[in-house]
């Protein structure tokens, strides 16, 4: 190692104490595996609790030139885990960091640090009975909220859209400095946290999928418990009525009928989240074939495509809002069904009889609509975890893995996110090109349509495969490079990227590209932070 690194490396144990500052590389290794092929290495991990420390991390790292990689917890599964966007940068781990920092129950919103996670959040609004929600994500219930934020990733209930959610940051920026966004820069200011826009630019948006600063705190907007909320679900028999279902439930999204992220999840993507590939029913080939998926739907009752929303108010506006569903969708779906605490727990009674008499299974079936209703008003789960082992041939999804992580238990897993506007059309058109690539490299297309915002559909594509086959990591990257290139091709660009696509993008108009640099070069003169990351 060179001088720089070690006086480095002797001024962070100086600062964090040497428990906070790793170099052993056993561990380092866990840092450079994710669920696809990385090669990136990590030359140390440090550790700071307090946004004094990360700014004095990154005044080190200025002083000896050494590229720092912020994470939170890391479960940044599927689009990279803990893995830097660059080759030698060091880790700067958040999870220290984990106080609720405010908490204002009567205007429900509350102040977290990075380390805070989905779990604690919830535990904490639990304990204190505010009757305050948060959001949550299908990830991991130890998933940093921050993390997921400066991602802009998404829920399910009427606070979906997480960034939308955001009163305001503090920020450490890539030179050291700290600043505080939207009112927060006046230390007195009375709608600190309440109003984000502030007065002036609105800057809260560039420290989200950039290399700008690091995050360590963001008052987040909790969502009031609502009288009554009752989730709702239906399907379709053929994957060609996308396009209607989606042009179906545009108008209710747009009018308020339906004020949540409103998810759509094709035959594989609910089989995945059910459980392990069925490796028995198939003698081992790949990828399952359509005659094999119709006879587990028929098991498990689902269709080729799959829809589940959530309602919410009083009782009056729920049936109002249910009416006008049924309405809308009457004779052009199957069994739309509505659901809320009491049937649940009446479906969880009758659930061996049931199978007895209509050969669903719904024992399995109600492991996932509870997880999901759950989701829909705010509470965590790692009941979809099981889905990133759904290609593996040596760990079935519910047995205890080796070591409990998709990571280290070599589980392949990509996502490729793109974004359009809410038209059956551009629906079925990402469907049909995730089909054809996918069958050309052998893969099952897993996919879901979320409905984030009234305009808006953001289509998540799970590309899931075990990675210790010899072969599969190189057969999957083609596979997603194919399909990247074919989406962005056709207009279709993601809401987000994995650092396997931070430098497959199309290049942006150059007055934008300038723009983007030159905000780099005067807050990050050395490229020490994150370099790489969405490419800048």
């Amino acid at each position: 190692m060179s001088d720089n690194f070690t006086q480095a490396i002797q001024k962070f144990k100086e600062l964090l104490g040497s428990d906070a500052v790793i170099t052993e590389q056993t561990i380092r290794n866990n840092y450079e595996t994710a669920t696809y092929q990385t090669d990136n290495k990590v030359l140390a991990i440090v550790k700071p609790a307090s946004r004094e420390q990360v700014q004095q991390c990154l005044r080190i790292a200025n002083e000896f030139h050494l590229p720092l990689y912020p994470v939170s917890t890391g479960l940044n599964v599927g689009y990279g885990s803990k893995v830097p966007s660059a080759n030698n940068c060091i880790i700067l781990e958040l999870k220290r960091m984990n106080n609720i920092v405010d908490f204002n129950a009567e205007l429900a919103h509350i102040t977290i640090e990075p380390g805070v996670t989905q779990a604690q959040l919830y535990q904490f609004l639990q304990a204190d009975k505010s009757n305050l929600w948060m959001d949550a994500t299908g990830s991991f219930t130890h998933h940093s909220l921050i993390g997921n934020i400066a991602e802009r990733g998404f829920g399910h209930t009427p606070y979906g859209d997480h960034f939308a959610q955001v009163g305001g940051m503090e920020v450490v920026l890539a030179n050291g400095n700290c600043i505080h966004t939207g009112f927060g820069r006046f230390p007195n200011a009375k709608a600190r946290g309440v109003y984000k826009w502030g007065v002036g630019p609105y800057i809260d948006g560039l420290f989200t999928q950039s290399n700008f600063g690091i995050i360590t705190q963001i008052t987040l907007w909790l969502m009031p418990a609502p009288e009554y909320s009752q989730t709702f679900y239906f399907s379709v028999k053929k994957h060609e009525q996308l396009a209607e279902v989606v042009n179906l439930l545009r108008p209710l999204r747009l009018n308020g009928t339906i004020n949540s992220a409103m998810h759509i999840a094709n035959d594989y993507k609910v089989l995945q989240s059910i459980g392990s590939y069925p490796w028995d029913k198939t003698e081992h080939k790949t990828p399952l074939s359509k005659a094999h998926l119709k006879e587990l739907s028929k098991t498990w009752d689902f269709g080729a495509w799959n829809a589940s929303g959530a309602l919410y108010g009083s009782k009056a506006q729920v049936a109002l809002a249910r009416k006008l569903i049924k309405k809308q969708l009457k004779g052009k779906v199957k069994k739309l069904r509505f659901i809320d605490d009491r049937l649940l727990k009446f479906a969880e009674a009758i659930q061996k009889p049931y199978q007895w008499l209509t050969g669903i299974n719904l024992s399995e079936m109600l492991k996932i609509i509870k997880p999901v209703v759950g989701l829909t008003k705010g509470v965590p789960t790692n009941a979809m975890i099981p889905s990133t082992y759904w290609r593996k041939t040596r760990h079935n999804a519910k047995e205890t893995t080796r070591k409990n992580t998709p990571e280290q238990d070599a589980c392949g897993l990509m996502w490729l996110s793109p974004v359009a506007p809410t038209d059956g059309q551009y629906a079925l058109e990402i469907w049909s090109m995730v089909e054809a690539v996918f069958s050309k490299y052998q893969f099952e297309p897993a996919v879901s349509i979320t409905l984030i915002t009234e305009r808006t559909m953001d289509c998540v594509v799970a590309l899931s495969y075990d990675r210790e086959i010899e072969g599969e990591d190189r057969r999957a990257q083609q596979c997603h490079d194919e399909l990247f290139k074919q989406l962005t091709d056709a207009g279709y660009y993601p809401y987000r990227l994995g650092i396997h696509s931070m430098q497959g993008l199309p290049e942006p108009e150059a007055d934008y590209q300038q723009f983007i640099a030159s905000i780099k070069q005067a807050i990050d003169a050395n490229g020490i932070l994150s370099p790489g990351h969405y490419d800048s």
